[in-house]
């Protein structure tokens, strides 16, 4: 799976915890970008994101993560 498709994927992972269709996320996106992002969500996100591609972030890597890419990089290697 190529980082597109993965970035594609999380997406859908984002607009279904949020409820919200019209978020579109790219690379340089960060939580200030995202309305409704925050501490909370982002746990929320993480185990969403864990579930759906069957692997566990370390914690190191969670709070390591500063934009969408370097999240969509971890899933790459990890996938």
């Amino acid at each position: 799976m190529d980082k597109r498709e993965i970035l594609n994927q999380v997406q859908e992972i984002f607009r279904d915890q949020l409820d919200d269709e019209s978020i579109v996320l790219n690379f340089e996106t960060t939580a200030m970008d995202v309305e409704d992002w925050d501490s909370l969500t982002h746990l929320m996100m993480v185990v969403g994101i864990e579930k759906h591609f069957r692997f566990k972030f370390t914690s190191k890597e969670i709070i390591s993560l500063k934009n969408i890419g370097e999240m969509v990089n971890c899933i790459h290697e990890k996938i």
